[in-house]
């Protein structure tokens, strides 16, 4: 489906201060510049309109988030969540949250080494053709960036109803000798353990309503003297 520009995004982020613009100026100094405490540092990456991360933020005031997003007619949504008075608004705009537009392949350009604790991948573009197998999120290519800023022991979470992307994702972590598999599940909604908690994105809602089932794997990245990817 093609993304509907909205002309007026790219001024609305430029104006929020949500919106971190020139995020590599920060690279190793996010918690004490952006948000002045020490406290870990989750991102997720392909935020879409920010309803699952603007619930985490509300939720665990001791976590910074932050969220990236490609396209900044999307993101605008995100921004426009935290824009009505509080009043005819049901969220509120919490101080551990901000957003970056940006790519998410120049994401190691923008925080440092072991500078994150956790990044969160829901339902992500499955790029289907082979040919872009290197532009999935889940792709060796991408988990070599997240090895990068990731912490000893730092977590990623994966979310998707692509059953193929979801495989292709299983076997990229398993062919790797930095990452391990410590939790997955073929169906989320019905598995009590690993939805305790779970936080639906407008995507899960939508996907779920249809009967389609979710799936679900919690990757932990391993020591620094293991190989990469």
């Amino acid at each position: 489906m093609r993304l509907r520009n909205i002309p007026r995004a790219d001024e609305v982020l430029r104006q929020s201060p949500f919106v971190i613009k020139d995020a590599a100026v920060y690279t190793g100094r996010w918690s004490a510049e952006i948000f002045q405490n020490n406290n870990p540092i989750h991102l997720e990456i392909g935020m879409g309109k920010g309803q699952f991360l603007l619930a985490l933020a509300q939720q665990n005031p001791s976590v910074n988030y932050i969220g990236i997003e490609r396209y900044s007619s999307v993101l605008l949504r995100a921004i426009e969540k935290l824009s009505p008075p509080l009043d005819d608004n049901p969220y509120i705009a919490p101080p551990n949250l901000r957003f970056i537009c940006m790519d998410a392949a120049a994401i190691d350009t923008v925080f440092a080494p072991q500078e994150i604790a956790r990044i969160y991948l829901n339902f992500s573009d499955p790029w289907p053709k082979a040919r872009h197998a290197g532009k999935r999120l889940t792709s060796p290519e991408y988990f070599s960036r997240y090895d990068r800023i990731l912490q000893t022991g730092g977590q990623i979470e994966f979310k998707t109803d692509n059953r193929s992307l979801f495989d292709f994702s299983v076997e990229t972590l398993n062919g790797s000798g930095q990452w391990k598999i410590d939790a997955l599940t073929y169906d989320l909604h019905h598995d009590s353990s690993m939805n305790s908690g779970n936080i639906m994105t407008e995507y899960e809602e939508k996907f779920s309503s249809l009967n389609n089932p979710i799936y679900k794997l919690i990757a932990k990245r391993q020591s620094d003297s293991l190989s990469c990817i």
